[in-house]
């Protein structure tokens, strides 16, 4: 029994179908850009043989993960490390993980991550049937046997995929081994690396010394007197230009919020003195993140660097899941954010510099028509990026063309990014993306809103064309 519906997400009329089908059809085989994710770049650097089915589809995946311990399930039982070495559980079984993920398979009815994983094991591995407790070592068993193949290995794979470029995502703190690796190798694979500061810019962490210890580390990597406040911007700009030697285009925020804050100079020095001193308070730590983002986006206008900010997540909601496991074990929880106003410090400043880029991500969807898409459909260094995370899915792919279109239109976004860590999932979600816009533009030719040609034009756009423009790819 196949596991997919060829015509799955297309409309269920007839004309519809038909002409969707077209659209989809001639932009199906497009070569995938992946310009925002978080696959391990040491895959690619040492090409090794996936270890195991467990390794490669459920202990990367938080997608997966957040499900099963919605269910009671533990990281424990699902062979997670724990930070501290000492607690971990060294006779971690991975077929016996593959079991309880297979006997759980019933949870993912419906959801993007079920859509994903059948596209795998059905066009990758040549499965049939629904994974289920009964054939659970059927499906590990084959799953296995491929992994020692050359053909399953990571660069074999990305070429299969038909991956012509893709960014993984790293700490400014980063050596870039993996990446300097790659430089190094034969390999003609795309895989640049991505600035992410946000270890060194946000003094409000769980650890009131983390802080400090970064900027101490930074000094170190950089050789720059980093606790001078003229000193950790020039670290920045150090790190910036070393990310940019390994094929970096853009930097990446994880913000609570999108607040930002135009400070003097001499304000900005003393809050980050503060900082470096543990004696930074909540506000005033807003304060210093809201005008770091600020530095951030002159810093684009000086070397061009396409500056992504994902605001909205209260991230790490589960403090004891944090406190044992550390970041992304699926806790990161959508809340409310103001871009109107907390942007409009920036967009007053450099909205208009035509060397700043940004991008905007919102896990918050009511901001999607009132905010994100004015906003975009505005300011010219303004870019919606797409439905993410809690709504990268088919429904919420197609709500997000809904709530920006007619502001916006689709040049103001940036095509779709797939986010990931669960590598063998790229070309699936890429996949759904398509369908659901080639759904979505046969909706609009249908109604008399576009006519096919330009139709056509928007599918390659927006499967290719937008992300490859929008991070200078």
């Amino acid at each position: 029994m196949a596991l997919l519906d060829d015509n799955r997400l297309l409309p269920h009329d007839v004309a519809g179908r038909s002409l969707a089908r077209r659209l989809y059809d001639s932009v199906k085989e497009a070569p995938i850009i992946s310009p925002h994710g978080h696959v391990d770049p040491a895959w690619f650097a040492k090409d090794e043989a996936f270890s195991n089915p467990t390794e490669l589809f459920i202990t990367p995946d938080h997608y997966v993960l957040r499900m099963l311990v919605s269910q009671g399930i533990s990281l424990d039982q699902l062979g997670i490390k724990r930070k501290d070495v000492s607690a971990r559980d060294t006779a971690v079984n991975p077929r016996a993980i593959w079991h309880i993920f297979a006997a759980h398979y019933h949870l993912f009815r419906a959801t993007p991550s079920r859509m994903w994983l059948d596209h795998v094991f059905e066009t990758l591995f040549e499965l049939d049937g629904v994974l289920c407790a009964a054939n659970a070592d059927d499906y590990y068993d084959r799953i296995s046997e491929c992994l020692t193949q050359d053909a399953f290995r990571p660069r074999a794979l990305f070429d299969r995929f038909n991956i012509e470029a893709i960014a993984t995502t790293e700490s400014a703190l980063d050596p870039l081994a993996s990446h300097r690796a790659l430089a190094l190798s034969d390999w003609d694979g795309r895989v640049i690396t991505t600035y992410r500061p946000d270890a060194i810019i946000n003094p409000n962490g769980a650890d009131t010394g983390a802080f400090a210890m970064a900027i101490e580390a930074l000094g170190e990597i950089t050789g720059l007197p980093t606790t001078t406040w003229d000193g950790y911007l020039d670290a920045h700009r150090d790190r910036r230009a070393f990310f940019r030697s390994f094929g970096a285009t853009a930097t990446d925020h994880g913000h609570p919020t999108a607040f930002t804050a135009v400070l003097d100079q001499a304000d900005a020095a003393a809050l980050f003195d503060k900082a470096l001193h543990g004696r930074i308070g909540l506000q005033e730590a807003e304060q210093f993140r809201g005008h770091m983002l600020v530095e951030m986006a002159r810093m684009s206008c000086e070397d061009g660097m396409v500056m992504q900010l994902h605001a909205g997540s209260n991230r790490n909601h589960a403090a004891g899941i944090f406190e044992n496991f550390g970041t992304d074990m699926g806790f990161d929880i959508p809340m409310r954010t103001d871009f109107v106003n907390g942007l409009k410090p920036l967009l007053t400043e450099m909205g208009h510099h035509p060397g700043l880029r940004l991008i905007l991500f919102t896990l918050d969807e009511t901001t999607l028509s009132r905010e994100l898409a004015p906003l975009a459909g505005a300011y010219p260094s303004v870019l919606l990026g797409p439905a993410w995370w809690f709504f990268d899915s088919p429904d919420g792919m197609r709500r997000y063309r809904d709530l920006t279109t007619e502001t916006a239109g689709f040049y103001n976004t940036t095509g779709f990014n797939d986010d990931t860590r669960a590598f063998c999932s790229i070309p699936a979600r890429h996949d759904v993306s398509r369908r659901v816009d080639a759904a979505y533009l046969a909706s609009l030719v249908l109604s008399g809103r576009l006519n096919e040609q330009d139709a056509a034009e928007v599918a390659q756009d927006l499967a290719y064309g937008l992300a490859k423009k929008a991070y200078k790819l």
